[in-house]
């Protein structure tokens, strides 16, 4: 923990842009953020929520918004080039991806310009990756290795198998009284 800590302590020192954390939110030392946009506020993280994984906002949008309470587990991926809104009390178990875009072009030329650019000046700052908004609303319980796609919501308290490829949408779960 300590060390994530540093490393993120130090990148805010060099004014490089990381992330908002509210308060008890923590990051563990396996946690990686990467900002390609110029402000921390699109990566915001909320009070008393733990996050092992991965946040990455693409240079041209993106935004990353966490919870309260929430989990999101080692080698897990979370990916914007638009919106993904994650609610309160969320656990994303181990290696879950999520994105709200194709991450890459389609086009072999476009998908060869944008490595290009990432590897000489960085994410480009115009690309299209049909973007669409991803919401997972509160007490949601997404299972190991599931990839949440672009434009998916998913209701309250619903609960993802592990290994599930989530395309559409999931609406909430009703409670039932036994």
């Amino acid at each position: 923990m300590v060390q994530a800590n540093l490393g993120f302590l130090a990148r805010t020192l060099l004014g490089r842009p990381t992330c908002l954390i509210d308060r008890g939110a923590k990051l563990s030392r396996h946690a990686r953020i990467l900002n390609a946009r110029k402000s921390s506020e699109h990566i915001r993280i909320g009070a008393g929520s733990f996050v092992g994984g991965e946040l990455f906002v693409f240079a041209h949008g993106g935004d990353i918004e966490i919870g309260r309470d929430c989990f999101i587990d080692r080698g897990a991926r979370i990916w914007s080039a638009d919106s993904i809104k994650i609610g309160d009390r969320v656990l994303v178990g181990p290696d879950v991806n999520i994105f709200d875009s194709l991450t890459h072009p389609i086009s072999a030329a476009q998908r060869h310009a944008q490595i290009r650019s990432i590897f000489t000046v960085g994410h480009p700052a115009e690309i299209d990756l049909d973007e669409r908004p991803v919401s997972i609303g509160n007490g949601v319980q997404i299972g190991a290795g599931a990839i949440i796609l672009r434009g998916v919501e998913i209701g309250d308290n619903v609960i993802v198998p592990p290994g599930s490829i989530v395309t559409k949408s999931l609406g909430a779960t009703e409670s039932r009284t036994p």
